[in-house]
């Protein structure tokens, strides 16, 4: 039986697997679509261990707060397409939610926990397998944080960028620099919190400029040190300008401080952070597709 493109359109709605996929069943099910639509139902397991191997450096981060207890995940897809499906949007949101609720120590126990959707189940790892089989995509849960005792501020960035934050006082204000987080991406509260390695490697850089200026050794220091308080100061939460302020000068500490407000700590999440996206070869992608096309 010959078989059409409507055919495979049909069969890719159903099963959102991809064309090629689609394909080779519809011909070993020789135009059956009940038969094609079981057949790839049993190969979306070797699916899931293929797409297992690649690179997830898209995806989302979901967050949840219920009074003084929260979470915040970081869920990975190969592409930004997947990030926007409902499907794994739901997952997402599902972990969050099973962090804040149950409090799994690590990855693993978080996978392990009870969840069923979109057919599949009965564990969070189930429906994540299924899922990479159903949509032909690799997903991962990459980190998660909960917090539990204080007053939790929470800022979403759309899906890309989350932040929570940890307060006493006025919620409105805290907001506020859960959004200023966001936007300014401090990495610590105030400047003796800073990493020592970060200070290291702009104390390196610094050293570098200072070295290429030809003044003499004495200023060159003092060059230095100027520019790693610069750099302490634009790093550090409570030093940054309040990208509220009127005036354009108020420090989010001085701000706090008006709202009568302290920040215990904030948690600051940006998808991908520090994942290496693989780059795919496009034409030769394309190239492989029409060689297993003719290869049929």
């Amino acid at each position: 039986m010959a078989i059409t493109a409507s055919m495979v359109a049909e069969l890719r709605a159903k099963t959102d697997a991809p064309m090629m996929e689609c394909k080779k069943a519809l011909t070993e099910a020789d135009g059956d679509m009940a038969k094609a639509e079981e057949l790839l139902r049993v190969k979306l397991g070797t699916k899931a261990g293929k797409a297992a191997s690649r690179i997830a450096a898209e995806g989302v981060i979901a967050a949840v707060v219920e009074g003084n207890t929260g979470a915040i995940i970081e869920v990975n897809s190969e592409t930004d397409f997947v990030s926007k499906n409902d499907s794994f949007i739901a997952l997402a949101n599902a972990a969050a939610k099973l962090v804040s609720e149950k409090n799994p120590a690590d990855v693993a126990a978080l996978s392990a926990l009870a969840y069923e959707q979109d057919g599949f189940g009965p564990t969070l790892e189930d429906v994540r397998k299924g899922l990479v089989g159903k949509i032909g995509e690799n997903m991962s849960f990459r980190r998660f944080k909960r917090f539990e005792g204080s007053n939790l501020a929470l800022y979403l960035h759309g899906t890309r960028i989350g932040v929570v934050v940890e307060f006493e006082g006025d919620a409105q204000a805290a907001k506020d620099v859960a959004m200023h987080v966001a936007a300014m991406k401090p990495v610590a509260l105030t400047s003796a919190d800073v990493p020592a390695e970060l200070i290291e490697k702009e104390r390196t850089v610094a050293a570098a400029k200072a070295e290429e200026s030809g003044k003499p050794a004495d200023i060159a220091a003092k060059m230095v040190d100027g520019a790693v308080q610069k750099y302490l100061k634009e790093v550090s939460l409570f030093n940054q300008v309040f990208v509220k302020a009127a005036d354009g000068k108020q420090t989010v500490e001085q701000m706090l401080k008006a709202a009568n407000t302290s920040i215990k700590g904030f948690t600051l999440y940006v998808v991908g952070e520090g994942i290496e996206k693989k780059v795919d070869d496009f034409a030769a992608e394309v190239a492989a597709q029409v060689a297993a096309a003719k290869g049929q």
